[in-house]
């Protein structure tokens, strides 16, 4: 019988569900992104000005409003463009309208308006204009900042990650584009002021509407009209503009041998555990060295939780490593006891423990004021006592800004940890593959404060495991694209192959000590198992069967414990890549991060070597085979040009 093929976007995002189409616009020397209403990628030439201008509606969990777009106009010229459209946002609990009006000519002057109105009272923790400014060429930065009482304070963007909002009561913000020109973006009708949006991976300074100050969620009343502009300007002599020419290759070049390659496992939840030991055999083979383990004393079922770790650990040869919640209602060393003595009883030893109070999965917005609860010290000083002779780690479960902001008493543990996730406060493909930009400037900024201790990110998936920001991680029912969302299909298809490669690379210079991805089995897994939401393709072939995921995963594991090489991409944002030397040889690693295809142009892997693919035309046999990326392959007398379709993932080990 003939394999079930599945459709392209099933192979590419695990879903039917198309994106807005996006349009670059034109005037003069300047260019935008126009995307469902947004602006993007805002440039003078080839330089970034702006990552972004959008109006944006939240809800009182921090959930972005999809905007319902109508009578959408769009006029270009030889010289400027103007868009001008209608966006409804709403649910079952209320309605707000807005008109929006934007305007660019290229003597360097565009302006978005928008002029809101709530249908019904509106419960919203923000509603109004955000601002990106891009990293590049920014970070560490100078600028000027002309505050709302009309003074004006030069400073710097951070370099390191800002845990709170490095500048408040914003009006504009001047900074230097290129020789000689310099670009100001001016915000009216709120006070703005402005976050380090690396805090959550997402690559750009964001300055918003409303200060974090004022009470949050509010209401806008009905029938009240809300009106905001941003406008950029530029002064000096703008370049002319030049005509696109073909997309080059890009250039990946290999350097000298650096630092160790972190170990790479994956993550078993507790609701998972017995789907995790039923596919014991598929964990076994992908070759992971750890499991890091939720245990979440707030549940019941601990033992039998526990004695499921017990066996998978033994099944696959796995360090277990014990993730473990407080509930908080004891003092920590009547609730740690309890937990280890559950292990004991199941014949648990785990390599590591790492804990945290319930509480701190919470995050505490700047200026807040957090729950009460036995002090870090004190938990970790119950957690030596309980697994005594064991790794202790701590710091956050919830994502890097948590940690940024209640950074632990690193000098009492072994390693610090947290996770990140790329769908906080955009969901859409582009900027998922943003995040990964952010990632070296949140290992850097860790390092700054951790003292030196082994430093472990995940376990990290595109889903949310938790939100730390609302009442609970939002439902995806219709398999959409959606913020903070528990299940993201984009997880079982290539695009997440190719973000969990892109995110490696982009961690594992950073020296540590190691890195989850996902899980074994669910909304965040590597594996197949059916559920009660729908995953085309893989429902109508059942289990066995495996996400392009478990090939990066598995190829990853076995590099563990091998020597990273230095490799450069020209264009990381395109392509990410990744080399490590083993007993075998050099292996290179490449992901196309894009919709396009890409060239990669290698330079430095000396002789010959054998490339594996994980793309849309292998996808079929990927979800089928295990050992699809070590098996065959086309030898290469010289390893030159390679090209990757889209989300294509290519393993080059030298011959």
């Amino acid at each position: 019988m003939r394999p079930i093929q599945p459709k392209r976007a099933i192979k590419l995002f695990g879903t039917e569900v198309p994106e807005p189409k996006v349009r670059t616009l034109r005037a003069g020397a300047l260019s935008a992104v126009l995307d469902n209403g947004a602006l993007r990628y805002i440039k003078l030439g080839e330089t970034e000005v702006l990552r972004a201008i959008a109006f944006l509606v939240r809800d009182e969990n921090w959930g972005t409003f999809t905007p319902e777009i109508n009578n959408l106009k769009v006029r270009e010229g030889k010289s400027d463009f103007r868009v001008t459209y209608d966006a409804r946002c709403k649910d079952a609990k209320r309605t707000l309208t807005y008109r929006a009006e934007i305007a660019c000519s290229a003597e360097g002057t565009l302006r978005f308006n928008a002029t809101a109105m709530p249908e019904t009272d509106f419960l919203t923790n923000r509603t109004g204009f955000i601002v990106l400014h891009p990293l590049t060429g920014v970070a560490g930065c100078p600028v000027e900042v002309e505050q709302v009482d009309g003074g004006k304070v030069k400073d710097r963007f951070p370099a390191i990650i800002n845990p709170i909002q490095p500048f408040f009561g914003i009006r504009s913000l001047r900074h230097k584009v290129a020789s000689g020109i310099f670009a100001t973006c001016r915000m009216e009708g709120e006070t703005f002021e402005m976050e380090d949006h690396r805090n959550w991976t997402d690559a750009s300074f964001k300055t918003y509407v409303r200060p974090l100050a004022q009470p949050w969620p509010y209401t806008l009343p009905k029938g009240v009209e809300i009106r905001q502009s941003v406008s950029l300007t530029f002064a000096g002599k703008l370049p002319r503009p030049k005509a696109t020419g073909r997309a080059k290759p890009v250039e990946i070049a290999l350097g000298r041998v650096g630092g160790a390659m972190p170990a790479v496992g994956i993550a078993i939840p507790a609701a998972e555990a017995e789907a995790a030991l039923s596919n014991a055999a598929q964990i076994a083979a992908s070759g992971v060295p750890h499991l890091v383990c939720e245990t979440d004393g707030r549940r019941g079922g601990l033992a039998g939780t526990l004695g499921a770790y017990q066996r998978l650990g033994q099944a696959t040869k796995a360090d277990v490593i014990l993730e473990v919640i407080l509930p908080g209602e004891q003092a920590p060393d009547v609730e740690l006891a309890r937990i280890a003595t559950a292990a004991r009883d199941a014949k648990l030893t785990p390599a590591a423990v790492a804990v945290s109070p319930a509480m701190d999965l919470r995050g505490v917005l700047p200026g807040s004021k957090g729950p009460e609860g036995p002090t870090l010290e004190a938990i970790y000083k119950a957690a030596r006592a309980a697994f005594p002779g064991v790794k202790l780690g701590g710091g956050t479960f919830a994502f890097f800004t948590e940690l940024n902001r209640k950074r632990p008493p690193a000098a009492l543990l072994d390693f610090v940890t947290h996770t990140t996730c790329p769908i906080v406060h955009a969901a859409d493909d582009v900027s998922v593959m943003e995040t990964l930009e952010a990632l070296p400037y949140v290992v850097q900024s860790a390092k700054a404060f951790i003292g030196g201790k082994a430093y472990h990110i995940g376990p990290s998936s595109i889903p949310a495991r938790l939100n730390p920001y609302g009442a609970s991680a939002a439902s995806n029912p219709g398999n959409g694209r959606v913020c903070l969302a528990d299940m993201d299909p984009r997880q079982r298809g290539l695009f997440g192959a190719a973000w969990a490669l892109g995110y490696v690379a982009a961690l594992a210079p950073g020296g540590l000590w190691a890195i989850t991805l996902g899980a074994a089995t669910g909304p965040t897994g590597m594996i197949y198992r059916r559920t009660n939401f729908s995953q085309p393709y893989f429902d109508d072939i059942g289990a066995p069967a495996l996400y392009p995921l478990y090939h990066v995963v598995a190829g990853l594991a076995a590099a563990g414990g091998g020597k990273l090489v230095g490799v450069k991409s020209a264009a990381p944002s395109k392509v990410a890549a990744l080399a490590c030397r083993g007993k075998s040889g050099t292996e290179l690693w490449l992901a196309n991060l894009t919709g396009e295809t890409q060239v990669a142009k290698v330079a430095g892997f000396n002789g010959g070597g054998v490339l594996r693919m994980l793309d849309a035309g292998s996808f079929v046999a990927a979800t089928r085979n295990a050992d699809h990326l070590n098996k065959d392959g086309k030898a290469l007398k010289k390893i030159g040009n390679i090209e990757l379709a889209p989300y294509a993932v290519a393993r080059i080990a030298g011959a």
